[in-house]
C-alpha cells in the first residue's frame, strides 16, 4: 500500500511532438541501469501500430550500451505509457511492463520529468545534454513534493561521446 496521494500527470502529451532525442540529466538509482553509466540518452520514435519504439544507449566501462522496448499509452492522455524491454515475443506476459508516467514537460517540449506512480523511478529529461539549472531545480522541488526520494538522485555526465 502506497503512502502517497496518486501521482499527478501532464493532462495531455502530443505523441508525435514528444518523439526525437532526449539526454538522461537526473535520475534514481535503478538495478538495470549502471550508476557509472554516461552519456544516456533515448531515442523515440512511433511504429507502424501507433506504439513507441524505445531505444536507450549509454556509455558503460568505455562500450556503447543499447536496450530496445516498445511504449504503449495506458489512457487516452498519452501521459502514461506503459513500457517493456522484453524481446517481442514475450511482451505478452502480465507483469512485465513498466510505468513511465510524465510528470511535467516544458510548453516547448524542451524539459521534460517522468516517474512512475510508486515513486521508485524517476528521470529528469533534456533536449539537450544539459538542462537548464533554474529548471532542473524546479523540476527536483515538484518530485520532492510529490513524494520522490530526490536526495537520491544521481547526475549523468555526458562527456560528449555521441549515443543518440
Amino acid at each position: 500500500m502506497s503512502d502517497h496521494s496518486p501521482l499527478p500527470t501532464v493532462a495531455s502529451l502530443d505523441l508525435q511532438r514528444y518523439l526525437g532525442t532526449w539526454y538522461e540529466i537526473d535520475r534514481l538509482p535503478m538495478r538495470h541501469e549502471p550508476e557509472d553509466a554516461t552519456d544516456i540518452s533515448a531515442h523515440y520514435s512511433l511504429d507502424d501500430d501507433g506504439s513507441v519504439r524505445v531505444r536507450n544507449r549509454c556509455i558503460h566501462k568505455g562500450e556503447l550500451q543499447e536496450a530496445i522496448g516498445r511504449a504503449t499509452p495506458a489512457d487516452t492522455s498519452n501521459s502514461r505509457l506503459e513500457v517493456s524491454f522484453l524481446p517481442e515475443g514475450l511482451r505478452w506476459i502480465p507483469f512485465t511492463k513498466g510505468d513511465y508516467w510524465v510528470i511535467a514537460l516544458d510548453p516547448d517540449y524542451s524539459a521534460a520529468m517522468v516517474g512512475s506512480p510508486d515513486r521508485k523511478y524517476l528521470w529528469l529529461l533534456s533536449r539537450q545534454p544539459e538542462m537548464d539549472a533554474t529548471i532542473r531545480d524546479h523540476y527536483i522541488a515538484r518530485a520532492r513534493q510529490l513524494g520522490f526520494d530526490v536526495d537520491q538522485l544521481i547526475h549523468t555526465p555526458h562527456t560528449g561521446h555521441p549515443t543518440a
